[in-house]
């Protein structure tokens, strides 16, 4: 049942990852903004690189670099969720990553670039588009911190 919960989450993070950007791409032609508040617009950005664009130039071989990683991710958050599946906390995090790690492995390989659409700033200061299956990873990376510091108080204090 354990097994079920974690990976269940995982499969909402993808639907709801590939619906949003599915929405975005019929709602908006590539470079497109609607402003939706003073500090948030959704766009349609194309990344062909990793996280906040990361080697986005780098010439095409990024693409297959970025596909065998997330393969690799996938086995072994796969594995450690199957392993530790009573483990809350560090489930979920792993949970949440493995869901935006294939949502946005889908769209490499679907489409050879991810679609981010959230678009944060402040006046001219803009932090890079994102979207949901990275908003996920980093929830879940965020979720893996805690449980770390969570393990290591708890050594201290024995």
């Amino acid at each position: 049942m354990q097994l079920f919960r974690w990976f269940s989450i995982s499969a909402i993070i993808i639907a709801v990852d590939l619906c949003t950007k599915h929405l975005v791409q019929n709602a908006f032609s590539y470079g497109d903004m609607l402003t939706i508040t003073s500090y948030f617009d959704l766009v349609r950005y194309h990344n062909q690189g990793s996280a906040f664009g990361f080697l986005a130039d780098a010439g095409g071989w990024q693409k297959l670099f970025f596909n065998g990683v997330s393969v690799v991710a996938i086995i072994v958050i796969s594995y450690l969720i199957i392993k530790h599946a009573t483990e809350k906390l560090f489930c979920l995090g792993l949970a949440l990553v493995l869901g935006g790690a294939i949502g946005n492995f889908y769209d490499r390989v679907t489409l050879g670039y991810v679609v981010d659409f959230l678009n944060f700033h402040y006046h001219n200061v803009y932090w890079p588009a994102f979207n949901v299956a990275d908003s996920a990873i980093c929830v879940g990376v965020a979720c893996l911190l805690l449980d770390s510091f969570k393990k290591n108080a708890t050594k201290i204090n024995s």
